[in-house]
């Protein structure tokens, strides 16, 4: 019997966390100009330890660090509408999941202390403590998918972000893009399917855009 895996990126697709991190790239970009237009965007999906190697200058990374701390000691998480149902739904299926994020330790300790039966969907958390390659390196999703025990081609990828939806094609799983951060345009030509998010969207569905993939 196959075995199906649904893997999943964090801010932008679970939680309601991209529009935070814009306004706080978009200021460490005024105050420390890299030259690359649309910073925040540029960035999205990227480990913070491969955004570092933007800045240099060791007192620059060293504020941008203690700032960055700060800022996600202090943020909320808020689920998206519709996440944890979608999440039972595959449970339900036996369908097993993972979270694949570039957010370090530091952070998922303050995301699932604020939602302490969040953890309990997710069988493997990839976060940038276990990868060593950031997207659109399909490394994370890989490790998940081996975490499973499913073949990468037997997944179900969920990711916003330019750097992640590559990274999931490159696994060679069906892609779910979220038009949550960047337009539906954008994020088309890189996903097998386009959703604006999970509250009418059910795992049916997402059983369909594989067998329609596949045909």
């Amino acid at each position: 019997m196959t075995r199906f895996g649904a893997l999943f990126d964090l801010d932008g697709v679970l939680i309601d966390t991209e529009g935070k991190y814009t306004e706080f790239w978009d200021e460490i970009s005024r105050i420390y100009p890299t030259g690359i237009d649309n910073y925040a965007l540029h960035i999205k999906g990227t480990t913070l330890e491969e955004i570092m190697k933007d800045f240099p200058d060791p007192e620059v990374r060293a504020d941008i660090l203690r700032r960055i701390r700060e800022f996600q000691d202090t943020m909320t998480y808020p689920l998206f509408p519709g996440v944890e149902c979608f999440l039972t739904d595959l449970a339900a299926n036996g369908i097993p999941a993972a979270i694949v994020t570039s957010s370090d330790n530091r952070k998922m300790n303050f995301l699932f202390k604020e939602h302490p039966s969040f953890r309990d969907h997710f069988e493997v958390v990839i976060d940038s403590s276990k990868v060593t390659l950031s997207k659109p390196d399909p490394q994370g999703y890989l490790l998940a998918a081996e975490a499973l025990g499913c073949d990468p081609k037997n997944c179900f990828v969920f990711e916003d972000s330019i750097q992640g939806l590559k990274a999931g094609r490159a696994a060679g799983a069906t892609v779910i893009g979220l038009a949550t951060t960047n337009p539906r345009s954008a994020v088309e030509p890189l996903a097998d399917h386009v959703i604006d998010g999970f509250t009418e969207f059910s795992v049916k569905d997402m059983m369909r855009v594989m067998d329609s993939r596949n045909q």
